[in-house]
């Protein structure tokens, strides 16, 4: 993986996004320090694989019927 800084990308940001297409990745790293900050990676490249209903037919739960859903408010702790 290839690291640049913000002003290198800038100059060489339509090279970038076609390497970025070809299956390229990019760090970008920024300030004086250049500390990288960012990835540039192909949109397939970092979707993680989850398996959707692990825990079908294995668990449930239930609510009892005096359960009290919190509203917006208090779930953000406005109230």
């Amino acid at each position: 993986m290839a690291t640049m800084t913000v002003g290198e990308l800038k100059t060489h940001f339509s090279e970038v996004l076609a390497q970025v297409q070809q299956g390229e990745e990019y760090q970008v790293a920024y300030g004086r320090a250049k500390k990288p900050v960012a990835r540039l990676v192909p949109m397939d490249a970092e979707r993680p694989s989850r398996t959707v209903g692990i825990l079908q037919d294995k668990a449930s739960f239930t609510l009892s019927e005096d359960f009290k859903f919190a509203s917006e408010e208090e779930f953000l702790g406005l109230i």
